[in-house]
């Protein structure tokens, strides 16, 4: 068996791949894969803040701000104020449907690989990289 260290390794490789495989089609609705990244991320949690969606995407605050603001000009999303000087993040709905060409490429990219895997999304794998994440990331809602 394969020293899990390169567990992170293979995960890296995943995830340069599915950027590369879908950077046209993300540059075809003026998003690159972290800008989708956090569309998906204000879609799935109501009233979420620019710092919960850097700290739940485990990204730095200044990238999250400046993909925020680029998507805020595309009419993406919304900010409003919150709490002192949060800010609340709520998507338009023109970003409403870029999320569901966003979630369309996403699924189909993975169900791909998948495929030729022989992987299934029940696998154990799946819940078991879910598990993980859950420990570094914790839950959003939470300041």
């Amino acid at each position: 068996m394969k020293n899990i260290g390169y567990l992170a390794q293979d995960i890296s490789i995943l995830h340069r791949q599915y950027y590369k495989d879908t950077r046209e089609e993300f540059n075809e609705i003026n998003l690159n894969p972290t800008a989708a990244c956090i569309l998906l991320a204000v879609s799935d949690y109501e009233n979420i803040s620019q710092n919960q969606v850097a700290r739940s995407l485990v990204i730095d605050k200044g990238l999250a701000t400046r993909e925020i603001n680029k998507m805020e000009k595309l009419n993406y999303l919304t900010k409003t104020d919150g709490a002192g000087k949060t800010k609340i993040l709520n998507l338009t709905k023109e970003g409403q449907s870029v999320v569901d060409t966003v979630q369309k490429i996403r699924s189909k990219w993975w169900e791909d690989r998948f495929a030729k895997s022989g992987i299934t999304p029940d696998s154990p794998l799946v819940s078991s990289i879910e598990a993980v994440v859950s420990t570094i990331v914790g839950p959003v809602n939470e300041n």
